[in-house]
């Protein structure tokens, strides 16, 4: 079988903002006590911070990292998590049914931050609270010093300015299932007025609506339309929500789903251009994919969890191995839309559906979707240009047409280096991979990676899974030609 790729330096789809390889942590299950904070543990460094996961964290170079919640933050009182920790209340967390004890908070979260080279996301809670209670805690995070609230930061053991700039207003507002949850209508008018008043205490900041919680829900288009009606002004972005499962073991269509994320991206995007046009703005409204990944083994365990128990081990998935290539296709997904999609955040970050996990015990290791995430993170950095690519086609029960061929390149203009990214979904067959320089030639291969050779429902759990070599890139004719194995994540970085 064989496939092509142009690289053409003229058909461009945006710089990528790095943000688009962000993750989140959610005080949910294990994500923060025994996932990043562990006091005790024999890696823990002097604030309680596992190293061990710091260290991992720092492998995938996570730029910006969306904090406290999600589903937690509708009841969060931000309050509660800043003072001294002998002080803070211990709370029932109704999202989750658990206890939270704020031992770990704002401060903590920020700290840590540092160490991991990250920007802080912070969301904050329109479900029981609203606008002075957010515009209260951006003057607690950003302004300098000389009132009440920066004072108190201050005495907290933060002289200077946390200067957090990415705001969520709230999460998931349209699902049921939420604290506060509310109308679009409703949604839209606090979410205005909340993004103003963070705004005047720091005109610097960003402020992100919140979308509808997915593309199955009855609100999902209306609520967009409505939110955006109502707040176009004063937000910068709206978020977008997608998870995705293998239940019925279908490889196939599952690693189809790029194709799903795609037509969901493209949809939300021609939503915020009606709004515009409407409204006769000359502002673009970008978007923010916080919630994103393969999420569905944990579900059965998670139902028999005992409620209110402190950091229970909930949305515990152990990824396999088809779950690092959906991933990796997804990641080309958020390259091919950089020109709208500025900022993504895989959720989440440790042990809670995520690329990182810890034993309580012992240490911590990288799961399958460790990989891709990382190299796409570490050379997904720069120019995306339009894919021009060819390649055989399958059909699934969801999907017409699904080219076994994924790919992208990535441009750093300043290194005169292209990235290419590639996945083969065929689940026996190789493919012969062309690629073409359009403006010119290649010098010489820089890396040629490849992820593959491992059974579809394999873990990580034995910290076996590796990047491998291959050896097959070359450059011939004035082509670089490559092997992409069956099931395989391919990273080929060239000297043009």
């Amino acid at each position: 079988m064989e496939g092509s790729l142009v690289i053409d330096q003229n058909a461009r789809v945006d710089q990528i903002d790095p943000r688009i390889y962000g993750s989140f942590i959610e005080h949910l299950g294990r994500a923060v006590y025994t996932g990043i904070y562990q006091p005790g543990h024999p890696s823990a460094d002097a604030e309680g911070f596992r190293q061990d996961v710091i260290d991992l964290v720092n492998r995938l170079g996570v730029p910006i990292i969306r904090y406290p919640g999600g589903n937690f933050v509708s009841g969060f009182n931000w309050e509660d998590s800043v003072g001294p920790k002998a002080q803070r209340p211990k709370r029932l967390d109704l999202a989750w049914q658990t206890v939270e004890t704020n031992e770990f908070g704002l401060h903590e979260f920020v700290n840590w931050s540092k160490k991991v080279n990250s920007q802080v996301m912070m969301a904050v809670n329109l479900g029981t609270r609203g606008a002075d209670e957010a515009r209260r805690l951006v003057e607690y995070c950003n302004f300098p010093g000389g009132t009440a609230l920066s004072d108190w930061r201050k005495q907290n053991g933060a002289a200077q300015p946390f200067n957090i700039k990415t705001w969520c207003l709230g999460n998931e507002m349209d699902g049921p299932w939420q604290i506060g949850h509310k109308t679009a209508t409703e949604y839209g008018r606090l979410a205005n007025e909340t993004a103003k008043v963070m705004k005047w205490v720091d005109p610097s900041i960003e402020t992100i609506a919140c979308g509808s919680a997915s593309l199955e829900m009855p609100t999902y288009g209306s609520w967009e339309s409505t939110v955006l009606a109502e707040a176009y002004d004063n937000v910068d972005y709206l978020s977008l929500h997608r998870y995705y499962n293998n239940k019925d073991g279908n490889t196939a269509n599952f690693l189809a789903q790029a194709q799903d994320f795609d037509l969901f991206i493209d949809g939300v995007i021609a939503i915020c251009d009606a709004v515009q046009a409407t409204k006769h703005s000359k502002k673009q409204i970008d978007l923010s994919l916080d919630e994103w990944n393969v999420w569905y083994h944990s579900n059965d365990a998670d139902t028999h969890n005992q409620p209110w128990q402190i950091a229970p081990h909930l949305l515990e998935d152990k990824y396999d191995f088809q779950d690092a290539l959906l991933v990796g296709t997804l990641l080309i997904s958020l390259m091919k839309h950089a020109d709208r999609v500025k900022i993504a955040c895989l959720a989440q970050l440790v042990n809670v559906i995520a690329p990182i996990f810890t034993d309580e015990n012992g240490g911590a290791w990288a799961q399958s979707i460790f990989f891709p995430f990382m190299q796409a993170s570490q050379y997904g950095r720069g120019v995306a240009l339009t894919p021009i690519q060819s390649s055989a086609t399958y059909a699934t029960n969801q999907f017409e047409t699904v080219p076994y061929l994924d790919s992208i390149a990535v441009l750093d203009e300043a290194a005169h280096v292209a990235t290419i990214f590639a996945v083969n979904r065929s689940q026996d067959q190789p493919l012969a991979l062309t690629v073409t320089n359009a403006a010119g030639t290649f010098d010489k291969v820089l890396l040629a990676t490849q992820f593959a050779g491992y059974a579809v429902d394999q873990t990580n759990e034995d910290g076996q899974m590796a990047l491998a070599k291959n050896a097959s890139a070359q450059i011939s004719s004035e082509q670089l030609t490559a092997t992409l194995q069956p099931l395989s994540w391919n990273v080929i970085r060239v000297q043009l």
